[in-house]
């Protein structure tokens, strides 16, 4: 399952972390901390900084430059109304394609299911 969940997480990825921070502002580390928690284990901090420069150049997320107790200040993410109205756009496309994934997958196997049967059959 490695390489093709990646694939698939790298079309998804933005709206899975625009999704937590709908729940919460939260900086970098904290939104992987979130995603491992989520059972997104594979995800690495460059590829979680590397989306949050996209969704901010994208214009989805609010920064504010927190103090920190160890170095320089963290930038805190926030959802604003631009991110939380594609946020919404996300997820009817997900809801639409998963509904469409489901489908041709009941299809398939009531197609192999019924090809089974007659296989079976002329034995």
């Amino acid at each position: 399952m490695g390489k093709q969940i990646t694939e698939m997480l790298k079309g998804t990825l933005e709206g899975i972390v625009l999704s937590i921070l709908a729940v919460q502002p939260a900086y970098g580390y904290e939104i992987t901390a979130r995603l491992r928690d989520q059972g997104f284990s594979d995800i690495v901090e460059g590829t979680v900084y590397a989306l949050l420069v996209r969704i901010e150049q994208r214009g989805f997320v609010d920064v504010a430059k927190v103090p920190s107790e160890k170095g320089p200040p963290r930038k805190v993410y926030s959802l604003n109304a631009q991110g939380s109205e594609y946020l919404d756009e996300f997820w009817k496309t997900w809801t639409f394609l998963a509904e469409r994934i489901e489908h041709l997958r009941q299809h398939v196997e009531l197609s192999h299911a019924e090809q089974q049967t007659e296989e079976g059959e002329q034995s």
